[in-house]
C-alpha cells in the first residue's frame, strides 16, 4: 500500500496565511492587467474580471482566501476605477449599490466554488479509499498465513486510517492470543484495562470506542472479528498522532475491513481443515490397500497351516501327548490369527464400500433371534467360559438386515464382552422395540470401559485398554460400528450404573411384510 492513496493530512498553520497572501497577489495581478486599459475596458468587464479572480482564489487556496480577494476586489474596484479615483470616496450614490451587489456575488460565488471543491475531493478521497480497499481484499484473499494478514491490514490501517493496528487470534481453547510477536505488545496507547475489553468484544460480538481505554486519553476501537460460525478473534487500533480525527471518522470502513480480515481468517481455518482432511483421507486409503494385500497374502498359508495342524492331530496311531497338544496348540493359534485377518479383510471391504458411497449389504427381512442364535453357535469354544443369556420377547418384529454381517456384529461383540469379563460371569442380551427403532444391548460383568474414551474404542486399531494383555488388534468394535451405520442405526458404548460394561444399538424397524396364514383346507407336507 503507497502513501499516494491514503488520506489527505491535515493542513499545516502555514497554509491559511499563504493563501490568504496569494489571494492578495490575485487581485493585485487583476488591478495590474486591467489598469493599462481601463480606459477602453466597460467597469462592468472590469467588476467580472474581479469576479473570475475571486472564483480562481476560491478553487486554489479555500474559503478564507476567497472571502477576503471577495473584500479586497471591491476595495481596489473602488480605489482605481470609481470616480473619483485614488480614493474610496463615492460621486455616485448608485456605485454603493454596484459595490454591494460585487460583494454579495463575489461572496456567493466564492461559496460555490468552495462547496463544489470540497465535494470533488470528498468524491476523490472516498475513491481513493475505495480502491485500497478494493486492494486489501484481494490480499486477503491471496493470503496465505495469519501474518500475511496482520501485515496487509495494519499497512491499510496505518495508511488509510493513520491508525496502529494489533490483530488477536482466536486459540482452540477459545481464549485470544497475538496473531505475531508483533502484536504481543498492546497498541502503545493501551491501559491495563484493555485486555478485559477485548475479552468481552470476543465473547459478546459488540465492538467498543472508548478515550478512557488509553493513558494517554486517546481513542482506543476493539472490533469483533464474527465468521460465519464463531468468532475468529479481536482487531485492536489506535490513532498513531495525538487528536487525529481519522479513525472515529470513518467507522463504517472500519466495519468493512474487520469484516474483510474475519472472513480471511476464516478461509485459512477452513482451508487446514480440509487439507487436514485430507491427508487422514489419504492415509486412511493407503492404509486400507495395504491391509487388504496383506490380508489377503497371509490368508493362504494360515489356511495351510491350520490344515497341517488339525491333521496331527488326527494322524494314526496318535502322536504323544506333548506333541499332540502342541498341534492342537497351534491349530487354535492359526484359528486365531484366520479370525484377525478374516476382520482386516471385512474392514477394509466396508471402508472401500464406506468411501464409495455405499456397503454392499443383501438386505432380507430376518428375525434377530436367529442372527443371534448363529452368531452364538459360530463361536463355539470362545464361549466355553461364559454363559449367554438371551432375553427376548416373542412378539418382536422382522428387521430388514443383511444377515451375514449383523452375524459379525453380534459376533464381534459376544466375543468382546467374552474377553473382557471374568471367567463364570454370564453376557446378558436383551432386544426390544423403542419407537421405531429395534434397540440391541449387550451386557458383561467386567471392568467397563474407560469413561473418556466411550467413542474412541469405535475407531479403527483402538482398544478399550490400551496395555491388557487379552489379544486383538482393535478392529471388532469398528467393524460393529461400520456395520450398523450401514444399516443406518448407531451404535455406542457405556458403563452401567449397576456395573459392567455395555454396548448397545439401534436398527429402523421399518414395514415387514405381510404373511398370509395357511388356509385350514390346505394341505400340509
Amino acid at each position: 500500500m503507497h502513501d499516494a492513496s491514503a488520506i489527505p493530512d491535515a493542513p499545516t498553520a502555514s497554509s491559511p496565511r499563504a493563501g490568504h497572501a496569494k489571494a492578495v497577489a490575485a487581485c493585485g495581478l487583476t488591478t495590474a492587467l486591467t489598469w493599462p486599459i481601463h480606459d477602453i475596458l466597460d467597469p462592468v468587464n472590469t467588476v467580472m474580471l474581479f469576479l473570475l479572480t475571486v472564483v480562481l482564489v476560491a478553487t486554489r487556496w479555500g474559503r478564507g482566501p476567497a472571502v477576503l480577494a471577495s473584500f479586497l476586489s471591491v476595495g481596489l474596484f473602488d480605489f482605481f476605477y470609481v470616480p473619483p479615483r485614488w480614493s474610496f470616496a463615492v460621486s455616485d450614490i448608485q456605485y454603493l449599490l454596484t459595490f454591494a451587489v460585487m460583494l454579495t456575488v463575489a461572496l456567493i460565488i466564492g461559496h460555490l466554488t468552495i462547496g463544489l471543491r470540497q465535494r470533488a475531493d470528498e468524491a476523490n478521497a472516498s475513491a481513493k479509499r475505495s480502491q485500497a480497499l478494493y486492494t486489501l481484499a484481494s490480499h486477503l484473499a491471496g493470503a496465505m498465513s495469519i501474518e500475511n494478514v496482520r501485515q496487509h491490514s495494519a499497512s491499510f490501517a496505518a495508511t488509510q486510517l493513520h491508525a496502529e493496528l494489533s490483530l488477536w487470534v482466536c486459540a482452540p481453547d477459545n481464549t485470544l492470543v497475538p496473531a505475531t510477536p508483533d502484536d504481543a505488545a498492546l497498541p502503545h496507547q493501551a491501559g491495563p484495562d484493555v485486555a478485559r475489553v477485548m475479552h468481552m468484544v470476543h465473547h459478546e460480538h459488540k465492538g467498543v470506542a472508548s478515550h478512557q481505554l488509553a493513558d494517554s486519553g486517546q481513542l482506543v476501537i476493539a472490533l469483533p472479528l464474527t465468521g460465519s460460525t464463531r468468532s475468529r478473534g479481536v482487531l485492536l487500533l489506535s490513532p498513531l498522532r495525538a487528536h487525529d480525527p481519522t479513525l472515529d471518522r470513518h467507522r463504517p470502513l472500519l466495519d468493512a475491513v474487520t469484516s474483510l480480515v474475519a472472513t480471511a481468517i476464516e478461509r485459512l481455518h477452513f482451508v487446514e481443515v480440509a487439507h487436514q482432511h485430507q491427508i487422514e483421507a489419504n492415509g486412511e486409503r493407503l492404509r486400507n490397500s495395504i491391509l487388504s494385500a496383506l490380508s489377503h497374502d497371509i490368508r493362504t498359508p494360515l489356511t495351510a497351516l491350520y490344515g497341517l495342524a488339525d491333521t496331527l492331530t488326527l494322524i494314526q496311531p496318535p502322536l504323544p501327548d506333548r506333541a499332540q497338544e502342541m498341534s492342537s496348540a497351534i491349530r487354535d493359534q492359526a484359528m486365531r490369527l484366520n479370525r484377525m485377518v478374516s476382520n482386516l479383510l471385512d474392514m477394509a471391504r466396508l471402508q472401500r464400500g464406506k468411501d464409495a458411497g455405499q456397503l454392499p449389504l443383501r438386505l432380507e427381512w430376518q428375525p434377530i433371534e436367529e442372527v443371534i442364535g448363529a452368531s452364538i453357535q459360530m463361536l463355539g469354544m470362545a464361549l466355553q467360559d461364559h454363559a449367554v443369556q438371551v432375553h427376548l420377547r416373542s412378539d418382536l418384529p422382522l428387521v430388514h438386515i443383511d444377515a451375514v454381517l449383523m452375524e459379525r456384529v453380534f459376533g464381534n461383540l459376544i466375543e468382546n464382552a467374552a474377553k473382557y469379563s471374568p471367567a463364570g460371569s454370564a453376557i446378558h442380551i436383551n432386544a426390544e422395540v423403542q419407537g421405531d427403532t429395534l434397540e440391541v444391548r449387550i451386557n458383561n460383568d467386567g471392568a467397563g470401559f474407560p469413561p473418556d474414551r466411550l467413542q474412541e474404542v469405535f475407531n479403527l486399531f483402538e482398544r478399550g485398554m490400551p496395555e491388557s494383555t487379552v489379544p486383538g488388534v482393535g478392529l471388532g468394535l469398528a467393524i460393529c460400528r461400520a456395520i450398523i451405520e450401514a444399516h443406518c442405526g448407531r451404535i455406542e458404548a457405556c458403563n452401567p450404573a449397576e456395573g459392567g460394561a455395555q454396548v448397545r444399538f439401534t436398527l429402523p424397524l421399518g414395514t415387514p411384510p405381510t404373511i398370509e396364514p395357511e388356509s385350514e383346507g390346505e394341505d400340509r407336507t
